[in-house]
């Protein structure tokens, strides 16, 4: 399994509903609102990073509010 951390920065006033979105969706484990320079950190798990890819791109670049995101692979 690989898991990966996804920093979203979203829309003014679009965290709540964002995270929500991102919650349902397919391989996202955790998300949550937080303060700092992200408005949503995301945890998302895979078996491969292709995985992770198709998560991201495919579906959390998809919710509305949705602006910039940054993915780390977990190494350990």
């Amino acid at each position: 399994m690989v898991r990966a951390y996804v920093a979203i920065i979203t829309g003014t006033g679009a965290s709540e509903d964002a995270a929500a979105a991102v919650r349902d969706l397919s391989g996202v484990t955790l998300a949550h609102v937080v303060s700092g320079d992200f408005d949503i950190v995301a945890e998302i798990e895979g078996e491969t990073v292709r995985d992770l890819q198709r998560i991201v791109t495919g579906g959390i670049h998809e919710v509305e509010g949705v602006g910039t995101t940054r993915t780390y692979v977990q190494l350990d």
